[in-house]
């Protein structure tokens, strides 16, 4: 699996319909989905997912009053039970031959929503219009589930992950594995030779424990860590144990990792509820890294840590502070599909 920042033939983006995900807010999503398509437009194609044809000339409606261009624009009409395309959606890797595949991990809504079948058929569905050779990883003949979200790879053979997600004793993903059987299919179907477990994810997070809130590969040997710098927040600790465990770790051939801290906004809550706010949130594309904004005076000191670290990109902030009432925000909206080398 190439790294996020590793060239892209398109980005995958599910169009915002479910209300429930966004309960008395859903008015200002769809606005926020047209910035972000504006953004990844000008540098890959941007194939969305859309239910039907009229949900297709919905999202075309929004788009225009957004002034966003069409050009480029790629409509499947694939129904969905939500919009998390980062994971429901296809994930692709190269096979020896060079060639994408697409993967068609299980997807049972983080083992907590009932309503997921829609979701869990995205991938078999694509591969019919993408003509793609098509991988379902199994293992002991069972199929195996797997979020975007709960992964980050560095494009040659290192990956990150928590032990909240998928080895913690209350998440239903694949009962009975263990950390050796994680290894063995990462190894299998993503040509992970290494695999960094972190231990906790951040406050508010409903997937339990996704490493796309935490910490990112940015380039060959470099992390960005969360950090939370109040000792009275329930993430202080949580991060703090992970930014220990990242600086002791090392790559494949030993040498430690240049670790760079990101902060974490404010606590952002809405309606009694701790939202799992964080900038490492962000998404790689092309040409663009495109980061989730809170409104926050940490805004600006996050996208200028990324600016940083992505020089020949340009870094842009998405406002995010209606979006993360969903649960999540740019990178959990979005899923690469890379270009064939």
């Amino acid at each position: 699996m190439p790294a996020e920042w590793a060239p892209h033939e398109a980005t995958w983006l599910g169009w915002p319909h479910n209300r429930h995900d966004w309960p008395g807010k859903f008015a200002p999503i769809p606005w926020v989905y047209a910035e972000i398509v504006r953004h990844l437009g000008r540098s890959e194609i941007v194939r969305i997912l859309v239910d039907d044809a009229a949900a297709e000339l919905r999202a075309r409606r929004d788009l225009g009053k957004a002034h966003v261009t069409t050009d480029g624009l790629e409509f499947f009409h694939i129904p969905t039970n939500r919009g998390w395309t980062r994971d429901s959606g296809p994930m692709f890797a190269l096979g020896r031959d060079g060639a994408s595949h697409l993967l068609d991990w299980r997807f049972n809504a983080w083992a907590k929503y009932s309503d997921w079948e829609l979701d869990d058929a995205v991938s078999a569905r694509a591969r019919g219009k993408l003509r793609l050779p098509f991988v379902r990883p199994q293992r002991d003949r069972r199929r195996i589930v797997l979020e975007g979200g709960s992964i980050d790879v560095d494009g040659a053979g290192l990956m990150l992950t928590t032990e909240e997600c998928l080895l913690s004793d209350v998440q239903a993903r694949n009962p009975g594995f263990t950390r050796s059987d994680y290894e063995a299919v990462f190894l299998e179907y993503l040509g992970i030779e290494k695999v960094l477990w972190l231990g906790e994810g951040i406050a508010g997070d409903d997937t339990h424990g996704h490493v796309d809130d935490i910490a990112r590969f940015v380039g060959p040997g470099t992390v960005v860590a969360a950090v939370e710098r109040d000792p009275r927040d329930p993430n202080h600790a949580r991060l703090a144990d992970n930014l220990r465990r990242l600086r002791r770790a090392t790559d494949r051939a030993g040498r430690r990792l240049t670790v760079v801290p990101l902060p974490m906004p404010a606590p952002v809550i809405f309606a009694g509820r701790r939202l799992p706010a964080s900038y490492a949130n962000f998404y790689v594309a092309n040409r663009c890294v495109l980061v989730p904004t809170f409104d926050d005076p940490n805004d600006r000191l996050a996208l200028a840590t990324l600016a940083r670290l992505f020089p020949g990109r340009q870094v842009v902030g998405i406002h995010a502070v209606d979006l993360v009432w969903g649960l999540g925000t740019l990178h959990c909206l979005t899923q690469q599909q890379p270009a064939a080398p």
